[in-house]
Formats: structure tokens, sequence, C-alpha cells
């Protein structure tokens, strides 16, 4: 993969990667991982796209800030930073979990960067009172544990069973990212989170072509809630896999990069 670059944006080292030419994608993570999640989509599309992938603000190599809490709007800030330091008016925003959301809140504050959105495994719903306290108390986990444990007993839940069955060296890969995870970057983001808004009411009001991808085995977003979303998006399609989890840009690697260039290719055409 591509060599790591770095930029300072918004006051905070951010680590990138920007790989290839033409019609430009921002890949956004999910917690607790970082940009590596997305090599496989590097590998397939950056000989026909700009694949750009970055580490969250306290994510991966980049800087953790010195901040209690992070919110999806202060990441939605640096990735239209991103987008002005590489020269790019417009670009595809694709995220997963937690990086849906913060795709979507980057939508609703620069809708005229938006060429097209792409949803996986995520969902707009802003947290119940008592999610929100679970999700607190999961970010002083993460401080008081370290990333390994908390971040660990999350893996039967990221990965459909027979994903972890068929490989599991994903698995391995995919604990390893969470091991990494800078406890303190991770905590303010789960703690940001837990006070995000409701984006439901605001989805009527993209109007960029969006594709939702989900996992029937998802156990953190269900094929009900998936499909609520996309349909409240209006130039939306909907993609569903079989027996995949919270990840299915990993579990099904193949199937996505073809769902995704098929999507890609139908803009550029």
């Amino acid at each position: 993969m591509s060599t790591q670059n770095f930029a300072n944006l918004n006051g905070v080292s951010l680590a990138y990667r920007d790989i290839g030419s033409g019609l430009p994608i921002v890949f956004i993570h999910g917690h607790p991982f970082n940009q590596s999640m997305w090599d496989p989509q590097i590998s397939a599309l950056s000989g026909k796209y700009r694949v750009i992938t970055f580490d969250l603000r306290g994510y991966g190599a980049s800087e953790v800030p010195a901040v209690e809490s992070t919110t999806l709007e202060t990441m939605a800030g640096d990735i239209n930073a991103l987008l002005d330091h590489l020269g790019i008016a417009k670009a595809v925003v694709a995220g997963l979990s937690m990086g849906g959301q913060i795709a979507m809140a980057f939508g609703e504050l620069y809708p005229q960067r938006l060429a097209a959105l792409v949803l996986a495994a995520t969902f707009s719903e802003a947290d119940s009172p008592e999610a929100a306290v679970a999700r607190r108390a999961m970010a002083d986990r993460f401080v008081n544990e370290g990333s390994a444990i908390p971040g660990g007993e999350m893996l039967p839940k990221l990965l459909a069973r027979s994903s972890i069955k068929r490989g599991p060296a994903l698995a391995v890969t995919v604990f390893t990212m969470i091991a990494h995870t800078p406890p303190a970057g991770a905590a303010a983001a789960l703690r940001g989170r837990s006070q995000r808004k409701d984006y439901t009411p605001t989805l009527k009001y993209i109007t960029a072509p969006t594709i939702v991808f989900g996992g029937t085995e998802d156990a953190y977003t269900s094929v009900e809630t998936i499909t609520r979303m996309q349909q409240a998006i209006p130039n939306s399609q909907l993609r569903i896999f079989d027996s995949i989890g919270h990840m299915p840009n990993l579990e099904a690697p193949d199937q996505f990069n073809r769902e995704l260039e098929g999507f890609l290719s139908a803009l550029t055409s």
C-alpha cells in the first residue's frame, strides 16, 4: 500500500493515503479501527479512481488531541480540511459504522462537496439515553483497560460467525487493528458519539446519489434499520449481503468492491 502522508489540519496531525487518479473517493473508517480497514478497496479501486483513506483524529497514526470528547462534526470538519489540502472540490464520501455517521454529518455540513454517498453498516438515529450511558462507560473502559480488552470483546459482534470460521486470519487482522487503537482517542470519539444528533430527519434532504450496504448477521445494525434509513434517502440503492456482519468490506470484499464499482461507474458514465 502507498506511502502514508501527514497533514496538519484543524490543529491536528492527520495520517492519510492518496492513491490513483480520477473521481475522488474518501473512505472513513469505523471505531475502533484505522484506515487499513480499507486496504481491499484501495487494491480494487485505485486503478480507476483517486482513493483517499485517512486515520480519524485520535485513531491510527493520527494525533490524539488532549480532549475529553470528539464530536462527529469535528471529524467531518477534518474531512473538509483534508479535501481543501488535496485541492479536491467534490468527492464521493464512504463511511462504515461510526464512519457512516461522520459521512452523514459531512453531507449535512458540506452538501456542496458531496459527489455521492456510500453508507455501510451504519444507522442514522441518535443514542437512546441508556445507549449513551453505555457508550460513555465503554469510553472509560478503553481508558482504564486499554483498547485490546473492551475492543476484543466486540470481535464476535463485528464479524459474522461464518466469516470468522471461513477466514480466521480476518479476525486476527481486525483484532490487531483494534489492539493498536490509542485508548484516549477512541474514548474521546465514544463520548462525542454518545451525544450525536439524530440524522434521520435530514436524510430526505440528501440529493447526492447514495448506496447503502448491510449484512444479515450485523449485530449492531439490523436489516430493518438499514432498510428504513435507505428508504428515507431519495436517490438511493440498497445492497444486503447474506451471512455477513458489521464489516462487509472485509468479510465479503469481492462482492462489496463489485457493487461499489458498479455504483461508481454509473456516476462517471
